[in-house]
């Protein structure tokens, strides 16, 4: 790989998790990095968390909770918040604000 890599929004692999607008920007084997999208009152699909990787999710923009099914958990986020999710962890997105959540992610394996 070369010392650096500049992507913009067109140059993502883009999917959609659910309701979930999401815009992976680079993946290796050792980080993944990208960003998700979500309407006001829109849901994600259930993400069912990263073998042997911790996630952070950072708001960006808006106000979300993320639910952790197997705790009956909810986190909320609000721009400039982070959240740390656990390897294996399963979660997902809704949107409680009244604008678009622009929600940065990352995740990373142990060393």
């Amino acid at each position: 790989m070369s010392a650096g890599i500049v992507k913009g929004f067109k140059d993502t692999t883009v999917f959609m998790e659910g309701e979930e607008l999401c815009r992976k920007y680079f993946q290796t084997d050792r980080l993944m990095f990208g960003l998700s999208e979500l309407a006001p009152g829109k849901t994600g699909d259930l993400d069912q968390g990263h073998a042997e990787a911790d996630e952070v999710f950072f708001c960006m923009q808006g106000h979300v909770v993320c639910y952790f099914p197997e705790e009956d958990r909810y986190y909320e986020l609000e721009k400039g918040q982070a959240l740390l999710i656990p390897e294996n962890m399963g979660h997902k997105l809704t949107n409680i604000g009244d604008e678009t959540a622009i929600i940065v992610w990352a995740c990373a394996p142990h060393p």
